[in-house]
């Protein structure tokens, strides 16, 4: 790209798409579009000089809109929200009123329904090309998806010169609502090729929240000791993938502090994963569809992996789990650092 801020398109919805290009001293390079913020590359120099673009993902923003694509419900490299993973039944009670909202994952809601903020243009609120941070907004309206209140979300991108990729969020909403929101990048440590089959991941997590036959969570805990969630320890993911991985682990993190949630590595490449959040979903992507990705790879079950930091899922319907209830007056906050090294 020629420019750090590039015109795409006007969207169905009247507003204009960018993409903007966050570039520091090492040459390591991120592009965001304000087109569901999303995460389209994020790119380094290797030291034998070649350049490792770690994220899958497009060329042109055009195709993240494509019917076909969408249909797969990939969300790649997409904002979640307005609450992230799945909702059981696609209701919840907040102070005695109950809520329905939309339902597009069976009888239940997966990350947000079927226009959720990966499919929303955000506002561009600034965006400083010098300290390389990019801040984007978004009014989502009372009663859409079914959740109530004007909920005003703001994510911040920033790019440091130790190549890590920052990005907060920032809420507040004038009803009392439910909010869970996280950021649905898919890994590939060795430029998009190939499957993640080959790369190495630890959780700093002892148990999984278990999962019903809809993969919504139940409120039950499993201890990872000695089944094959234990990634306490390095593991190579082609070991034990059986149908693949589709789970939120917990993460000992009870101040809420920026914290070391999981680690990949591939060769000579490692991705850290801290967040402010207690869980982290880990999906090896078995169901994305195949497609034509970036610099002309082919795209498939496995060919990525996720690991989307959030609040525990299903959490608004069970109330052990940590309030996801945002209240007037108040304010969500959540940070997030994606760290590179090689």
């Amino acid at each position: 790209m020629d420019t750090a801020v590039q015109y795409r398109f006007a969207h169905p919805s009247g507003k204009d798409v960018f993409t903007y290009r966050l570039r520091n001293i090492n040459k390591t390079e991120v592009i965001i579009t304000n087109y569901g913020a999303i995460i389209m590359s994020y790119k380094f120099e290797m030291p034998d000089g070649h350049v490792n673009d770690i994220v899958l993902g497009f060329e042109n923003v055009e195709d993240y809109l494509n019917a076909d694509y969408l249909a797969t419900c990939p969300f790649m490299g997409a904002a979640v929200g307005r609450y992230a993973n799945r909702i059981k039944d696609a209701s919840f009670r907040i102070d005695g009123r109950e809520f329905f909202v939309s339902k597009n994952w069976g009888a239940d809601q997966l990350h947000g329904g079927f226009e959720g903020f990966d499919k929303k243009v955000w506002d561009l609120v600034s965006f400083d090309q010098d300290s390389n941070i990019l801040k984007l907004k978004y009014c989502s309206p009372d009663g859409e998806e079914g959740f109530p209140g004007n909920l005003d979300v703001t994510i911040r991108f920033e790019l440091n010169d130790q190549n890590d990729l920052i990005y907060e969020y920032s809420a507040t909403c004038d009803q009392p609502t439910a909010v869970n929101l996280s950021h649905h990048s898919y890994f590939n440590l060795n430029n998009g090729e190939g499957t993640i089959e080959n790369h190495e991941i630890k959780i700093n997590s002892d148990c999984v929240l278990e999962q019903d036959a809809n993969l919504v969570t139940t409120g039950n805990y499993i201890f990872v000791a000695n089944t094959r969630y234990d990634f306490r320890n390095f593991r190579l993911i082609g070991n034990e993938l059986a149908d693949g991985y589709d789970q939120s682990f917990v993460i000992d993190n009870p101040s809420a502090q920026l914290c070391l949630a999981a680690e990949v590595r591939f060769q000579k490449v490692k991705l850290q994963i801290l967040t402010t959040d207690p869980v982290v979903h880990f999906y090896t992507a078995q169901g994305l569809p195949r497609l034509k990705g970036k610099n002309n790879c082919q795209y498939g079950p496995y060919s990525g992996l996720c690991l989307e930091t959030q609040k525990h899922p299903n959490a608004i319907n069970i109330s052990k789990f940590p309030d996801t209830i945002l209240r007037t007056g108040g304010k969500y906050r959540q940070r997030n650092v994606y760290k590179v090294s090689f």
